[in-house]
């Protein structure tokens, strides 16, 4: 069955944009056609491989599947610069860090390229859950048997009465949660019913009986279709717990990550599923400015869950240690960028007061820094090794680690702060992923420069540590006893910095070096009034000399 929605829209009614999107789907799809199972794409990307739904289902219908809430599935781009400049295939956390999370309660939902089980979104815990706290008693009687001939009924029992709680898992309820949708409630048990693992081992609890999914499905009526245009009303989740505890959660930008943390911590389990042939694939933004902004929403997004109730501090007891660890850093990790901020301005301030890093190199100091090193050098090694991703790939995902954490990731902590003090709305626009105007470059976006705010903190970084640079070489040439060891030190940090930065430097050229005057204003200004205001806080002593006889004041 294909239908295409077009949901209403009012002035008033906050449509909550992608989340207010799906959940409309997922009421419209309950009463046409009510699918157990959920596959969720982004406009920007299609289906590579038809085989990965039956591998998705796989999954969930094996035994012990019914704890599995989603199945997410990597994410695959086309159209990416062969070099891939500004890590778009993010290869590092599609085939390292999701990988590891498959380990523990499984992957975080990433928006697209999913598939859930529909009973999982609507706000019920799995079965065989310790905790009664929601409704997996209702929805996964352990002990019930089920007879092959009485199947069809079967399906509109499989919440019973007698499984709900009188006081909070009484049907009466549905309708505060669900909305007055009679057809969505009565849909609800069917959805169930159809999601559980085949019977056909004695060890399979909780089981249908072979040959429950051959019943007919019946015709859609005039009634049905109305009934699917009611639900996708601009008032029907008024006063309901849609976008709150049911289907996806509003209130974020990254409404994608909070809806499944929301399952983890239920206790719904996922799993990652890396098929051999890629499972879908899409586009991805080329363009300097258009991926700062990309990085930028998702690192506002982590903001507000970290200053939210989602955060995973305030986890129930359902979610692991570790996957909480996970989640914690999913909020935490824009806050990081003050911190690299401030190093990466450390190689310059040592050059400029001519005094390295540490005071004193000692054998302690040397043998601390050669520890550090040679054990992130060996989790690099691992990390690439263990996941097959090549070492070219891992250093682009070390470069732009840092050209995002030294620009959007600091804008994401102030606008995330501003919102949260202030109550300052953050808007944004969507991701910019066309082409250029050259028709006959396939990648002619890459070498378009568009100003944005977010360039300056990198631009600045780089004109402090090159004028840095110059300053200490000069220094050292002209004094009466060179001190070598702290120049290089100093200029070997700012090298490592700078080519760290090398992606970004090189993307402001354009494509034949023509970079906007604004760019030259800018970090000219700003790598000026930083050294004098350098200067001025630690002057040089009246016997300094640069370039033999000029003498500083």
């Amino acid at each position: 069955m294909l239908v295409y929605v077009s949901r209403e829209k009012r002035p008033g009614y906050d449509h909550n944009k992608k989340a207010g999107a799906m959940n409309a789907l997922v009421r419209s799809s309950a009463v046409m056609s009510n699918g157990p199972f959920i596959l969720n794409l982004d406009c920007d990307h299609y289906v590579y491989n038809s085989q990965a739904f039956r591998e998705g289902m796989c999954f969930m219908m094996d035994r012990g599947g019914d704890r599995i809430g989603y199945v997410q599935f990597p994410q695959r781009f086309e159209g990416i610069d062969p070099s891939d400049r500004y890590a778009n295939h993010n290869t590092v956390f599609f085939d390292v860090n999701m990988r590891a999370l498959d380990g523990l309660m499984g992957p975080v939902y990433v928006g697209t390229g999913c598939l859930f089980r529909r009973i999982a979104l609507y706000g019920f815990d799995p079965p065989r859950s310790k905790e009664h706290s929601g409704c997996c008693s209702c929805c996964f009687p352990q002990r019930r048997k089920i007879k092959t001939s009485t199947i069809a009924s079967e399906e509109r029992q499989a919440l019973r009465m007698a499984d709900f709680d009188e006081e909070e898992m009484n049907m009466s309820t549905f309708p505060k949660k669900f909305g007055n949708s009679n057809f969505l409630i009565n849909s609800i048990p069917i959805a169930e019913f159809q999601g559980r693992p085949l019977a056909d081992h004695p060890g399979v609890k909780n089981g249908r009986p072979p040959g429950a999914l051959t019943v007919p499905r019946e015709l859609l009526d005039a009634s049905t279709v109305a009934e699917a245009i009611s639900v996708i009303s601009c008032w029907y989740e008024d006063k309901t717990e849609w976008g709150h505890r049911v289907g996806w959660i509003y209130g974020s930008v990254t409404e994608d990550v909070v809806t499944g943390y929301r399952m983890h911590n239920r206790g719904w389990k996922s799993v990652y599923c890396v098929t051999k042939r890629d499972a879908f694939r899409g586009t991805a933004p080329i363009n300097l400015t258009d991926r700062l902004h990309q990085v930028l929403r998702w690192a506002t997004g982590s903001v507000e869950i970290f200053f939210s109730r989602n955060n995973a501090l305030l986890a129930s007891r359902k979610m692991k240690f570790l996957q909480r660890i996970a989640y914690l850093n999913v909020g935490i990790y824009p806050f990081t960028s003050i911190f690299l901020i401030v190093y990466c301005f450390l190689p310059a301030l040592s050059l400029f007061s001519g005094q390295f890093i540490v005071r004193t190199l000692n054998v302690t100091f040397l043998t601390y820094l050669l520890i550090i090193t040679l054990t992130l050098c060996m989790l690099a090694v691992l990390e690439i090794k263990w996941s097959g991703i090549s070492l070219e790939e891992w250093w682009r995902n070390e470069q732009f680690w840092l050209i995002g954490g030294t620009s959007a990731h600091l804008a994401a902590v102030l606008q995330g702060l501003l919102k949260v003090i202030a109550g300052i709305e953050i808007s944004f626009t969507l991701t910019s992923k066309s082409g250029g105007d050259d028709a006959d470059d396939e990648f002619a976006d890459l070498y378009i420069v568009k100003w944005t705010s977010l360039m300056i903190p990198p631009i600045v970084i780089m004109m402090v540590n090159l004028i840095a640079i110059a300053v200490g070489f000069s220094r050292t040439i002209y004094s009466e006893i060179p001190q070598w060891s702290k120049l290089l030190g100093g200029v070997f940090f700012s090298f490592w910095v700078l080519a760290h930065l090398y992606p970004f430097a090189k993307g402001l050229m354009g494509r034949r070096g023509r970079t906007p005057t604004i760019v030259f204003v800018w970090s000219g200004l700003l790598a000026i009034t930083i050294s004098l205001l350098w200067v001025a806080i630690n002057p040089p002593s009246q016997n300094s000399q640069i370039g033999g006889s000029f003498t500083f004041p």
